[in-house]
């Protein structure tokens, strides 16, 4: 059975060859991707077992997008088949001082349309011991705060560890709407995770003497931003993940995780990435920390772990994380020389 179970929107991605814009692409590529399944990828990667649970259409590319996760290893028996379209994302990759600009097309999904009485969480749950979801999934409309709610709720009564990515989408709902509906589900979750800024888009809590765009972060005030989560909702860990943008190409990359338990804040080293594609980019961390927490490593080598993962991902094009174990330990114990293996 699986250990892990993620439950999100897998979507369509449509993007421009190369760095081409909408207005002069004629060709695009396709892939799949959406933030719990991207996660699901990494964990199977690493030999997990995790099943990953959406609503699908029964047509082609309905199930293009479960073949799309079958390949890496996903359980994909518990995806519930049905609806009309499949989600869909246009994504257009930035460079230097142009940013990537993403539009959604999921109005109306499967996913979106989906009913309570689709998922039967007590038989997803049974023999699992880990529950992962994010922010963007109660965004979609419909039922789905319910859903996540009761998804939530079943998990908790197995037993299991329930982690919450925040995930805010501006696109996708107000910041009064996720305020409401993210302040009710993180009473159920156990380790939340954040970028460095979700925490202030969906409750307000936002470092001191910080400015995302000039790409100038504040440690200290993270400090606060996670111990004021934690304290709010009771989280055992909170992890940020805190990216210097200096530009579309290049970033600074690093995280810091919170033990509320032990009051431990630490801090990860931090990479200078050369961007390649940074879509998952919090999936990958989401992956490798869930991972890490399972396999009994401390907070100094979940975070290290967890950021050396996404380091990794950002050099890879889609939305997945393909990536083994050994890849990330290695970079994570300092090898980040990025020699040709033969």
């Amino acid at each position: 059975m699986a250990k892990v179970i993620t439950f999100g929107e897998v979507m369509l991605r449509l993007q421009p060859y190369n760095y081409e814009r909408f207005v002069q692409c004629d060709h695009v590529q396709y892939t799949f991707g959406g933030g719990e399944a991207n996660l699901a990828v990494s964990l199977a990667n690493y030999g997990m077992d995790v099943a990953y649970v959406t609503k699908l259409p029964t047509h082609a590319i309905g199930q293009s997008a479960v073949n799309s996760l079958r390949r890496y290893g996903v359980d994909t028996s518990k995806i519930v088949r049905g609806g009309d379209r499949i989600g869909i994302y246009f994504n257009e990759k930035g460079a230097s001082q142009r940013g990537s600009v993403c539009i959604y097309d999921r109005a109306n999904s499967a996913i979106a349309k989906a009913l309570p009485s689709d998922f039967c969480w007590d038989e997803i749950f049974e023999g699992a011991e880990w529950f992962h979801f994010t922010g963007i999934t109660p965004a979609l409309g419909g039922n789905l705060v319910q859903i996540c709610k009761e998804a939530c709720q079943a998990a908790k009564a197995h037993g299991m560890k329930v982690s919450c990515d925040l995930n805010y989408r501006g696109k996708l709902w107000t910041r009064e709407q996720a305020r409401a509906a993210m302040t009710d589900l993180c009473q159920y979750v156990d380790v939340c995770i954040s970028n460095e800024e979700d925490a202030k888009d969906v409750f307000g809590i936002e470092a001191e003497s910080t400015d995302i765009y000039s790409g100038k972060l504040n440690r200290d005030g993270y400090r606060s931003v996670a111990k004021q989560l934690a304290d709010k909702f009771h989280f055992e860990m909170v992890a940020i993940t805190l990216r210097e943008s200096h530009s579309a190409s290049d970033n600074g990359w690093s995280a810091m995780l919170y033990n509320a338990g032990s009051g431990e804040y630490c801090f990860s080293k931090q990479y200078a990435l050369h961007i390649v594609d940074r879509v998952g980019g919090g999936d990958s961390f989401g992956g490798g920390l869930i991972y890490s927490l399972m396999n009994g490593m401390d907070t100094q080598q979940a975070v290290e772990f967890a950021v050396a993962a996404s380091a990794l991902k950002h050099t890879i094009e889609g939305d997945f994380n393909m990536v083994t174990r050994s890849e990330v330990e290695k970079l994570m114990k300092g090898d980040a020389s990025g020699r040709i293996q033969r």
